[in-house]
């Protein structure tokens, strides 16, 4: 009896409960699908406005000045020629981005943009410096160096980012191949080792590796897309991975087999490098020290007897 009592006011609370809650859930969702339906639409203002600053207003004035230094580039030129060489160098820009890994998706009239830019905004500082030093006559040079600076300071920017980048690929290949292999080993087809090792990793070749699944799903041969990667690249040790791949799926030969050998040339080619670079200490060090140690070991050796020396000079008399 008492089993079926507590039960009884177990449900009854049960019922009060729900009766409470359910109406008031279901009305708060007619309520938003109403106000959803009631909402105005928006402006091109306001979608403009919700933008960032950068896409806003800094994206179309490097965009403006990206077309005047295209028509600056090729002023003069004949017009049949005009539009060939503006393709070629865009397509040399590109081809940087690439390499670089294009961290900001920059298209190469962007990058024109950036540079022209830079211009402009370096070029009143180097006038500032130069009169605040006191050569005011020379504050145009000094404007013009600074416009050069600003030109000319994102291919340097975009030089460094690439070599950053083929240097972290050479470093991390090797591991990366490891993985492979044991990933392949354990039972994992070649697509899905590259997906893992892509997950698991963040760093420029884990990118690369990510973009070469995503063209392959999307219908692009993977004998193309890893042919893409080497050019994006420009990677040697990463060129000869590929080309074995590549060889290998034409020959039908077992891709762990061909991971294997790769693996262990590539460990044989970071001990060979990393010995190269010991070998090449010592010659490297002799700068440091002709500059700093050994002028501190002259003064600690004949500070000592200088004064005697100047001593001797002083009364003519021989040490």
């Amino acid at each position: 009896m008492a089993i079926l009592l507590a039960s009884l006011a177990f449900l009854a609370v049960l019922a009060i409960v729900v009766g409470a809650y359910v109406p008031r859930l279901g009305r708060g969702d007619v309520e938003n699908r109403l106000q959803a339906f009631a909402r105005r639409p928006r402006t091109l203002a306001e979608i403009e406005l919700e933008q960032p600053f950068s896409e806003r207003v800094i994206r179309p004035i490097i965009q403006k000045l990206s077309a005047v230094v295209l028509r600056l580039r090729h002023r003069g030129v004949a017009s049949h020629h005009r539009q060939q060489r503006r393709e070629n160098l865009l397509a040399g820009l590109q081809r940087q981005l690439n390499l670089a890994g294009n961290p900001y998706n920059w298209t190469p009239a962007d990058f024109l943009g950036v540079k022209a830019f830079g211009a402009l905004m370096v070029a009143p500082f180097g006038f500032l410096v130069v009169t605040l030093a006191g050569y005011p006559t020379l504050a145009l040079l000094g404007s013009a160096a600074g416009a050069l600076v600003g030109y000319f300071g994102p291919d340097l920017w975009l030089r460094s980012k690439i070599r950053a980048r083929q240097s972290e690929i050479v470093k991390t290949l090797p591991d990366a191949l490891d993985l492979l292999v044991i990933s392949v080993e354990a039972g994992l087809g070649f697509d899905a080792a590259l997906a893992r090792y892509a997950e698991q990793s963040d760093n420029a070749l884990a990118r690369e590796f990510g973009r070469v699944l995503t063209e392959i799903r999307v219908g692009k041969p993977r004998r193309e897309a890893l042919r893409d990667m080497v050019a994006r690249t420009e990677v040697q040790d990463l060129a000869n991975f590929v080309s074995a791949l590549i060889q290998a799926d034409q020959l039908g030969v077992s891709v762990a087999k061909v991971l294997t050998v790769q693996a262990e040339q590539m460990r044989v080619l970071r001990r060979q490098r990393a010995e190269a670079l010991a070998a090449q200490a010592p010659l490297k060090m002799l700068v440091p020290m002709a500059i700093f140690i050994f002028p501190a070991l002259c003064v600690v050796i004949l500070g000592p007897i200088w004064p005697q020396v100047a001593r001797s000079n002083a009364l003519g008399v021989g040490i």
